[in-house]
């Protein structure tokens, strides 16, 4: 509802809606507006987790859309849900589940993709035009995505 800071649900739909009509059974789209912790619980017991969510960077002009892997996300600053001031980074989150024991994916099966924003404090449905016009851009890499990891 912050405007464009909703891009990545937008884009989880969009995905979801393509593969209703091209099925994959191994493939789960899930909403979360979580860090952290949370978000690392959400990755327990999946091969491969593809993230996609806004970001805040005035390296990336609105509408960008940039491939990270987890080992690239580490070494910038918190993007917009993977901290919390009451909660761990994604990374630490991530390094302390291994440590446990937990069967996550490995580092290179997190990929995350970061779609450039603007305007991320007003409250608003509808995205600003190139974020808006970012989301099939987007919906489309993931998808290549999923059939790059279906094909391996």
């Amino acid at each position: 509802i912050l405007t464009d800071d909703g891009v990545g649900v937008k884009v989880a739909y969009a995905v979801r809606d393509a593969l209703s009509t091209l099925p994959h059974a191994d493939v789960e789209v899930a909403e979360a507006s979580v860090g952290g912790l949370r978000l690392m619980e959400m990755m327990v017991g999946y091969d491969c987790v593809i993230i996609i969510d806004a970001m805040l960077d005035e390296r990336m002009p609105p509408g960008a859309v940039r491939r990270l892997t987890l080992v690239e996300l580490a070494t910038i600053s918190p993007l917009q849900h993977t901290a919390s001031a009451h909660d761990v980074n994604l990374i630490t989150a991530l390094n302390t589940g291994r440590r446990l024991g937990l069967p996550l994916p490995t580092a290179q099966n997190i990929i995350f993709y970061g779609v450039g924003v603007e305007n991320i404090q007003d409250f608003g449905e509808q995205p600003t035009p190139a974020v808006l016009a970012a989301i099939p851009r987007t919906a489309g890499a993931v998808l290549q995505e999923i059939r790059n990891q279906s094909a391996s």
